[in-house]
């Protein structure tokens, strides 16, 4: 499974975001992956999975499937998002 999150640097909750990434890789040793909606690609993929509200984190597994969706803030906690960066 992966854990992504899709957010605009250019916003009010940028900064919310990046040091919650910076904390997830401090304490898991994983980065989360991330999304801007304003890029072609990333337009793509907020339609597949219909994320509508910035940040939104998702659980995807390896076949492409949705497990969990966090939409806004707060944030999740690090420890719910590991559960699934972990699921094989």
């Amino acid at each position: 499974m992966k854990v992504v999150v899709v957010y605009r640097e250019e916003s009010d909750h940028a900064r919310s975001v990046i040091d919650f990434r910076r904390d997830y890789e401090r304490q898991t040793g994983r980065e989360l992956e991330a999304i801007d909606p304003d890029q072609p690609e990333g337009a793509n993929f907020c339609r597949t999975y219909d994320i509508v509200e910035y940040p939104t984190v998702v659980a995807i597994s390896t076949q492409g499937g949705m497990q969990n969706m966090w939409r806004g803030l707060p944030l999740p906690l690090i420890n719910e998002l590991s559960y699934y960066d972990n699921a094989e």
